[in-house]
């Protein structure tokens, strides 16, 4: 299958003007990747045309059933004028691992990351030049078949778009705030809590808008089944640098399986810290704040790389980590992370891919 191109005459194609204060997620570029797929037929039509709205029948599987799956990747400006994808075949696998347990067809992982990259180079003129910033990238795949009965779409849509963004958070790279919540539940074992599936997201609206009129930045979530054992935060996965270890909930199936996150427990085992993957209590976590033995907690992610947390919120008290201070590992990360995605820094694992 070869990328059909209906490109835009290039007096009619925009570019990034204002490079400040990017919002997320607001401004999209001119061109999406699209293609589609018929049970029996398998996927057609890979095309990179206009940014357009998609038609659907209201019938369609993804309004009533909510089968749908996405990734999150960003490109970014390198400091030697390259455009620099951070270890993009980690979200190609992950996006079939997601396929596969939401009964959805897989792709080719290697034909979707080279129809990434042209479409990244078609709009190579958004992709913003400032530290901080880059071209956040949304695959996507939804169920588009009509009917109204529970089974498995044999029909969908694939598309890929592009958003030039600034910083996720609004502190930037200042500690957060963070509420716990212990009301209510992301995901259960069994579930699909380690698949980026859309409802996970909206399963995440009620305890978010709760924790902004609390003005607290994000929610952490507790384990569905005693409501003790710390999973993840709505955007980030979460770590805890204790005196002697760095510690990061296990992933059991209820926690998505961050590249951030594996990114960072390498780097810093290749550090000679003592990293440990494993059932953390949210009284460890207070009880260590109040003490001292924790030294700093942060959250990892695409969107904000490494974002440090200065204070927890749970039942209803505030636990200051660091004295509301960003920890030296935590900013250590984030230049050798940002370092490595900008091309400062060397890239000591291979974990950059460039955009011809």
């Amino acid at each position: 299958m070869k990328v059909e191109l209906k490109l835009l005459p290039a007096e009619k194609r925009g570019r990034l003007t204002n490079q400040s204060n990017l919002p997320f997620g607001r401004i999209f570029t001119d061109h999406m990747f699209y293609m589609f797929y018929r049970e029996g037929e398998g996927w057609q039509g890979a095309c990179i045309k206009p940014y357009e709205p998609i038609c659907l029948d209201p019938a369609a599987v993804v309004f009533h059933y909510s089968q749908t799956i996405f990734e999150g990747l960003k490109a970014y400006y390198g400091v030697d004028g390259r455009i620099r994808l951070f270890r993009p075949e980690r979200n190609m696998a992950r996006l079939n691992r997601s396929a596969r347990r939401m009964c959805m067809p897989e792709v080719d992982e290697d034909f979707v990351l080279q129809a990434l990259k042209q479409l990244v180079y078609v709009e190579r003129e958004w992709v913003p030049k400032e530290k901080g910033s880059a071209l956040y990238i949304r695959p996507l795949m939804m169920g588009t078949e009509a009917f109204l009965g529970v089974k498995p779409s044999a029909e969908y849509i694939f598309f890929i778009i592009l958003s030039p963004v600034g910083a996720y958070y609004k502190e930037g790279f200042n500690p957060i705030k963070i509420y716990v919540t212990d009301k209510y539940v992301r995901a259960a074992p069994g579930g699909v809590g380690d698949v980026k599936t859309g409802g996970n997201y909206a399963a995440s609206l009620m305890a978010s808008e709760e924790a902004k009129k609390l003005v607290y930045t994000q929610v952490l979530w507790l384990d569905a089944v005693e409501r003790r054992y710390v999973e993840e935060v709505g955007t980030m996965n979460i770590f805890f640098y204790f005196e002697d270890e760095l510690a990061t909930p296990a992933l059991t199936g209820t926690i998505l399986p961050g590249i951030t996150r594996e990114s960072v427990i390498q780097m810093a085992r290749d550090w000679g810290l003592r990293v440990s993957e494993r059932r953390i209590s949210i009284e460890e976590v207070l009880s260590s704040a109040e003490s001292g033995r924790l030294k700093e907690c942060f959250g990892t992610g695409t969107a904000a790389v490494i974002s440090p947390v200065g204070w927890l919120a749970y039942k209803g008290r505030e636990y200051v980590i660091n004295q509301g201070q960003t920890g030296p590992l935590a900013r250590k990360l984030f230049e050798e992370l940002t370092g490595i995605q900008y091309g400062s820094r060397p890239d000591p694992y291979g974990w950059i891919q460039f955009v011809p």
